[in-house]
Formats: C-alpha cells, sequence, structure tokens
C-alpha cells in the first residue's frame, strides 16, 4: 500500500497515516515519467512482487474533484496503470452528483474504458465491518462502489 506523499505524516490512530505502509515508491513506478503525479495520488494498492499498481484511490473529501479525476487519468493511460483493476473516486455521499457533473465535462468524455467508481462514505462506513470480514481483493470494494460510466 502506498499513502500519498504529501499525506505520509498526517495522524492516525497514534501513529501516522503512512504506518505499515511503503516509504518509496517501487523502482519501477519512480522511473515512470508520470512518477510525481503516481506519488500524489492519495491510496496506491500495489502487487509489491509485480511492482505493479491494483488499484487507485483518490479521497476527494473537500478538494477539487476535477484534480483527483486528472490524477487517475495520469496514471492509468500512462505506462504504470496498463493492468490497473479498479480506478476510485472516494468522496462524501452528498458529493456524487458533484463528481458525475465532472466527468460530464468534454474532457473527460473518453474515459468510459476506465470502469472508475465511485466509493461514497456512508457506505465505506455501513459495510466497513462486514468488507473487513468477508472481503478479499477488491471485490468487497466493487461491491459497494457505483460505476461512474
Amino acid at each position: 500500500m502506498w499513502i500519498a506523499s504529501n499525506d505520509r505524516s498526517r495522524s492516525f490512530g497514534g501513529g501516522k497515516l503512512s504506518d505499515g505502509c511503503l516509504v518509496e515508491l517501487p523502482a519501477t513506478l519512480a522511473a515512470d515519467k508520470a512518477a510525481d503525479t503516481i506519488a500524489l495520488i492519495d491510496v496506491l494498492w500495489l502487487d509489491t512482487e509485480a511492482c505493479a499498481i491494483e488499484a487507485a484511490f483518490e479521497i476527494e473529501h473537500t478538494t477539487s474533484i476535477y484534480s483527483g479525476i486528472l490524477r487517475l487519468c495520469d496514471l492509468t493511460f500512462g505506462a504504470s496503470g496498463n493492468a490497473l483493476e479498479g480506478v476510485y473516486l472516494v468522496a462524501p455521499d452528498d458529493r456524487e452528483k458533484e463528481v458525475r457533473a465532472q466527468l460530464q465535462r468534454p474532457a473527460f468524455q473518453g474515459l468510459s474504458s476506465l470502469r472508475m467508481r465511485y466509493l461514497p462514505y456512508g457506505e465505506l462506513e455501513r459495510n466497513r465491518e462486514s468488507m473487513a470480514r468477508f472481503g478479499e481483493g477488491l471485490k468487497a470494494i466493487d461491491a459497494v462502489a457505483r460505476i461512474l460510466k
């Protein structure tokens, strides 16, 4: 797991948000021409053996939905995102309309191949325990996420 370079030192649960996560991106990802952007994506779910990103999560609590979509696009259309299984925008429940509106912008019209999903806070909260107990891989996340395009 990778936590965005600008969020690594944030406090969480008596420690840092990045505790137990990779300290550096794997060399193949660090060498990518979009490495600076990749390092700023909020959460990357990595297959460390294959040095590949399995899923990317942009958490947009109060920040711009647009900038999160751009970072995810930079990742998925670059060399590092070729085998990406999941692309998620995580945001408060009341921002779904805003997320969908941003994806209707002309600049994002060709994104249907990304299978981007919206993951509302409420679904995560309601299903957190079940997901932790019974979920494996991205299956549990996909069960509560909403397809955007």
